[in-house]
């Protein structure tokens, strides 16, 4: 309607009016009062000495409305009415493309849709229907989701995404149904047995990466399935092609992977007891990795997750701050309650300082200006190049079997270089990059985390080009020690004699609380962790990571 200018306005005991400049709708004159019948707005067009009226109400959408809303689009879907259901929604062209691809090519045929109850502008609804494909047919079932809002001309329609015709689905995806282009994979643990995301819930999307790398050559032939294909948005992203319904089964090739079932398992306890939660186990004496879980299983935040690693992101900048001679485990080191640097005041949790205290105490309390007071010191670009050629890290070169996110350094700064010190700014890892730094702390060299063994298909892992100096080295160790038994550490390292760790706690514009972070080894296992806005790492993570490394003996 363009911007309205009040012009006018009564006041009574039974409702207030205002008038608005008239507009122009299509040729047709238009003047639009607020406040008109039950809180509503309408809008009365005079053409050709004919007079349409249209009441919408103004702000959120009613239960009413999504009710109302829903029922028209769904009913429409299901008789077939394409182009009635897409003009109910706020993107007609993306929907009718996408519903007449769930008939035309996924090949589903007498779907039947059935609303829940409406939840705020929520409507759940269930799918039912045959998928057929030449002479094959297998029932189709699952539920999904639409969002019903305010389009600018007032009328409540269905906020389009690929998402409401299957949850699966991102936006640019499609559905298709014939002879999948790859064959199926068996994946197996490292003792031979299969790997199913029935037993392990957080294999789905690790066992879609296998079989998108692996499945032409693994020795299989392709079945009968409908599939989501994803776009070039969600390739962008990593996410592979996913089977929904397998209606006639191919001969799967079997890949063998690093996994143990036992460490396995024990992650899927532990992160399926909280929201939120994703965990890595690696050997770092060969880079195997043994277990990863997720308590989502939607998207694997353990090796494609891009987050602030907090406070975790020390155990690096501790390695650059000794290799200069800007600090010194049994030293004193200024950690004092505040430090501005770049037009930022840092402060420290319950800006608590430590005086005349030594660097192994400000790592194991986690003193953030411990870090920030030696911005000063560094160049733009020292903690990338620490974090890229000792941790093999931020350089997009790992190739672990399926897809993965080998974290993110950027060169930074002012302010944000300093963030960058304590593992915020633009500090991006996941739990198997974090993993990977306690795994290189342990051996002493960087060995790039793999899921299938280079030996499957001769790729060429990503190496560092040089190794922490064996002062800097006894030093980092004997942080994390210290740290795992008296620091930050020490509650959920209890019982576990002979490792290191570091906690984090990472800040996230419009969370209530930080993401938890915990990273620790303790002899031939190292592990990482994050609950997203779980609080501090120490009691959220910690407890996880730490049970993993009792697992493992």
């Amino acid at each position: 309607m363009g911007n309205r200018r009040r012009v006018a306005e009564r006041r009574s005991t039974r409702y207030r009016q205002y008038m608005r400049q008239p507009a122009v709708l299509g040729g047709a004159i238009a003047v639009v009062v607020v406040g008109a019948g039950a809180g509503g707005y309408a809008v009365w067009a005079k053409h050709n000495e004919q007079q349409t009226v249209a009441v919408f109400r103004p702000g959120p959408v009613s239960h009413e409305e999504v009710t109302t809303v829903a029922r028209r689009f769904l009913t429409a879907w299901q008789g077939g009415r394409v182009a009635e259901a897409a003009a109910v929604t706020d993107d007609p062209e993306a929907a009718g493309a996408m519903l007449t691809g769930f008939t035309k090519d996924a090949h589903v045929k007498n779907a039947a849709f059935t609303t829940g109850r409406a939840a705020d502008d929520t409507m759940p609804f269930k799918v039912r229907g045959t998928v057929s494909y030449q002479d094959i047919s297998k029932p189709l079932g699952y539920d999904s989701t639409l969002t019903v809002v305010r389009a600018k001309n007032g009328k409540p329609v269905v906020d389009w995404h690929a998402s409401v015709v299957h949850p699966d689905l991102k936006d640019g995806d499609r559905l298709a149904t014939g002879e999948a282009g790859t064959p199926p994979v068996k994946a197996l643990d490292r003792n031979g047995d299969e790997l199913t995301a029935k037993k392990y819930p957080s294999l789905g999307t690790i066992l879609d990466g296998l079989r998108e790398k692996y499945g032409k050559t693994a020795g299989g032939s392709a079945g009968i399935e409908l599939r989501v294909l994803r776009g070039k948005a969600s390739k962008a992203a990593e996410l592979a092609d996913k089977t929904l319904l397998e209606l006639s089964k191919g001969t799967p090739g079997t890949v063998k992977t690093t996994l143990s079932p036992d460490l396995q398992a024990a992650a899927e306890r532990e992160v399926g007891e909280r929201k939120r939660a994703s965990v890595v186990v690696v050997r770092p004496s060969t880079g195997e990795i043994l277990a990863a879980a997720n308590s989502s299983h939607g998207f694997n935040v353990a090796f494609q997750g891009s987050l602030a690693p907090g406070s975790t992101m020390k155990v690096i900048t501790s390695s650059l701050l000794i290799d200069k001679g800007l600090a010194a485990a049994d030293k004193k080191h200024p950690c004092p309650k505040y430090f501005t640097y770049g037009g930022w005041k840092f402060q420290n949790d319950d800006k608590f300082e430590i005086k005349d205290g030594t660097f192994t105490a400000s790592f194991a309390r986690s003193c953030n200006t411990a870090f920030i007071s030696q911005a000063p010191e560094l160049e733009n670009g020292d903690l990338t190049k620490q974090a890229q050629e000792v941790f093999g890290l931020g350089r997009n070169d790992w190739a672990i079997g399926v897809p993965s996110f080998d974290g993110a350094v950027p060169v930074q700064s002012q302010a944000q270089m300093a963030a960058s010190l304590i593992g915020q700014g633009g500090v991006r890892m996941n739990p198997l990059n974090m993993a990977s730094v306690s795994a290189t702390v342990q051996s002493g060299s960087f060995r790039q985390p793999y899921l299938v063994s280079p030996d499957v298909d001769h790729r060429t892992l990503a190496t560092a080009s040089r190794k922490l100096s064996g002062d800097t080295l006894r030093q980092l160790r004997a942080l994390m020690a210290y740290t795992a038994s008296y620091g930050t550490a020490a509650e959920a390292m209890a019982g576990i004699s002979g490792g290191g760790a570091k906690t984090g706690s990472a800040e996230v514009d419009g969370q209530e609380k930080p993401n938890g972070w915990f990273t620790a080894y303790r002899g031939d296992l190292a592990a990482a962790g994050v609950v997203e806005q779980g609080g501090h790492g120490g009691s959220t993570a910690g407890p996880i990571v730490a049970a993993l490394l009792k697992a493992g003996g």
